[in-house]
């Protein structure tokens, strides 16, 4: 079961895509600014801008109304403020919030994107991906590799990522793929479920590199509401995305090396365990299946590799 890496950026070509950028975003004043402003110097501007505001009670209504402001292919919607929740992520709000703004757009389209307003983008960064997918008409889903910036040296590190995963932060979908895997279930983990559905039915999924360096990713994934509440959060996603027990051992293996130090690794299995112990929503069957078995795909190889070399 191969997973194909895609490894640079193809080369250009004279056609065009019709692409289509729906930004969900709530109480973001602190980043939404940069954000426009690094979208404003894409080489390639999307075809249409549509800004979702979920609720916001600070400033990021009024920064993104004056961005649309007198431009017709920017559009502004604005949601009812939601009451505080234990986990405002559970209900994957940022997926319903995209649905919204993609259930708006009344033209046609060719690649939808859902990015998230905390982000520094290189300008090179929709033209690189217009590219992957004119180059490559299997490709499904697609997004760039994220960095963070370090506090101590000013340096960016990129973000762990397989190169087949797509971060839910720059999602850039294929109509045709997007069309085939919806609806795709608003659960923790929707956006893994989604790519594994997507390579299910044929397509390929990647994150790709830009000329002009990494996304920055100016809110670390995971600082929203401490660290701890993460590695619980994501062990709820590998129930949700139904991954094999032994890719998650390996998983919280993994992590005892995160901050913080091995408690991150017992919230991630209490995560995972509660999720096991309370029924909580999963994706389909089908899916859970295919996706176990990429995992154990992987873990062959690398145990191959290591007994050869």
């Amino acid at each position: 079961m191969p997973i194909t890496t895609l490894t640079s950026a193809p080369s250009a070509t004279d056609s065009a895509l019709r692409m289509v950028c729906v930004v969900p975003f709530l109480n973001e004043e602190a980043y939404l600014r940069a954000f426009l402003d690094s979208l404003e110097m894409q080489d390639r501007f999307p075809d249409l801008l549509v800004l979702v505001d979920d609720g916001s009670t600070d400033a990021s209504p009024r920064i993104a109304a004056e961005f649309a402001a007198g431009r017709p292919n920017i559009r502004l919607l604005r949601g009812n403020h939601r009451p505080p929740a234990r986990d405002r992520l559970t209900g994957a709000p940022e997926l319903h919030s995209f649905r919204w703004g993609l259930a708006e757009v009344t033209g046609a389209w060719d690649v939808a994107v859902k990015m998230d307003a905390d982000l520094e983008l290189g300008p090179d960064l929709f033209a690189t991906l217009e590219r992957a997918f004119l180059t490559m008409p299997d490709l499904g889903i697609a997004g760039a590799h994220l960095s963070v910036v370090d506090p101590r040296t000013g340096e960016r590190v990129r973000e762990r990522c397989p190169s087949h995963h797509v971060r839910g932060a720059t999602k850039f979908y294929r109509r045709d793929c997007l069309t085939e895997i919806s609806p795709i279930p608003p659960i923790l983990g929707w956006d893994t479920i989604d790519e594994i559905a997507a390579r299910r039915h044929g397509w390929q999924t990647g994150s790709l590199s830009c000329t002009s360096g990494d996304t920055v990713h100016r809110r670390p994934t995971g600082d929203n509401d401490g660290r701890l509440r993460a590695h619980y959060r994501w062990g709820t996603c590998a129930y949700g995305i139904g991954q094999h027990p032994l890719w998650v051992a390996l998983s919280a293996a993994r992590r005892l090396g995160d901050r913080p130090y091995l408690l991150g690794s017992v919230s991630f299995l209490a995560g995972w365990a509660t999720g096991v112990v309370r029924h909580r929503p999963r994706a389909a069957s089908d899916v859970r299946a295919f996706g176990r078995r990429e995992q154990l795909f992987i873990i062959r190889r690398v145990v191959r590799r290591m007994v050869c070399s």
